[in-house]
Formats: structure tokens, sequence, C-alpha cells
């Protein structure tokens, strides 16, 4: 089976990307294969524009970078996301990679009667989120709950993916704990999702 790893971060040094890498690790230590996407080194453009409304419309085909998207999550079994929590919210860069490539038609379909489609209901989820405040702090003030919401049910349960982890990784003495933490999620990638889906048979 093949995971897409996709991570959002500026800096390759980052403690994001090491999390990312251990978690690839892990899924390749399980005997699977896995594709990191580095959205800023490979310079994805994360600004939805004229053409992507168009494409949202159905008025014109995908421009050639984001149907490549797509096609690379198509080759997957599973997704992961990787990145840094900044405003209780993922990146604008990942964000932004969720608003062109998960598109009208391709993740979802928005039909004439108003009813909505999902198309991605074969392709589970990860999410590892690395948070710069502890559980505490997002759980007084809403935090974690309005981030499930938005990101767990909003994006990915309107397109039908399910979620199979949502990990938020908060600050530790020792970084190297969410190291471990990260390789061993990747040795589950797939066990979890095949679990997942034998509880919702």
């Amino acid at each position: 089976m093949h995971a897409l790893v996709v991570v959002a971060h500026p800096d390759t040094n980052s403690l994001s990307h090491a999390v990312a890498q251990a978690l690839a690790d892990g899924v390749s230590g399980a005997g699977h294969s896995v594709e990191i996407a580095d959205l800023a080194r490979e310079g994805f453009d994360p600004r939805f524009s004229l053409n992507d409304l168009a494409v949202h419309r159905r008025e014109i085909a995908q421009p050639a970078d984001i149907a490549a998207e797509q096609a690379r999550v198509d080759r997957a079994d599973a997704l992961v996301l990787v990145y840094p929590i900044y405003w209780w919210s993922m990146p604008a860069l990942m964000k932004g990679w969720i608003d062109r490539v998960f598109a009208n038609g391709w993740a979802y379909e928005e039909l004439e009667d108003m009813k909505t489609v999902k198309k991605l209901e074969h392709l589970p989820v990860h999410l590892i989120g690395l948070a710069g405040a502890d559980m505490r702090t997002y759980a007084r003030h809403g935090y974690y709950g309005a981030m499930k919401t938005q990101i767990d049910h909003g994006i990915f349960g309107y397109c039908g993916a399910p979620v199979v982890t949502s990990e938020f990784l908060v600050p530790v003495a020792d970084m190297s704990e969410h190291l471990d933490t990260a390789r061993k999620l990747g040795g589950r990638v797939f066990g979890a999702a095949v679990s997942k889906a034998a509880e919702a048979a």
C-alpha cells in the first residue's frame, strides 16, 4: 500500500519536517511505500484564483499543476497531513493546497438539486498538527473542538474521507518523543485504516 505525506513548513530543519520524515520511515518500516510532498520546497501556489473559480463552476478543466496533485492523491491508499498549527488552524499553504486540490468534481460533486456527492470515501486521512500550546489551553478556549469541527468534519467529512487519526503533538521536554510517536503512527497508518473500515462495516 502507498501513503502520501503532505507537509507544509518553509524550514526543512523544522520539527514538522522531522515528524513527517519519521512518520514516512514508520510507513516504509511496516513494508509500505511512501511519498513526501513538501509543498514549500515544491513551490506550490496556494492562491485560489479566478481560474480555480472557473474550475469550481465546471467551466474549464483542471490546470496541469492541480491535476498532477490530484493524481498524486489518487495513487495513495492513505493521506497524511503534517503541519504546524498557526492561529489555531493549519498554515495558509496547507489550506490553499486543500482549497485548490479538493475541487468540485474530484473531491466532491455539487449537483443541481443542491445535493452533494462525497467522492473521497475510499481515502483514509491522518492529521498531525504540531502545537505550540498544551492541551489544557486547547481545551479551555475551545480551540481543540473548533479545529476538529473545521478540519476533520468541515473539510474531510464534506468529501467523505474518513479521518482515522487526528493528533496534536504538544510541547514536551524532549522533542524526540514526537519522532518516536510519528514513527509509531506511520507503522499503524494502514493497520488503523483497516480497523476503522472493519468497524464501519
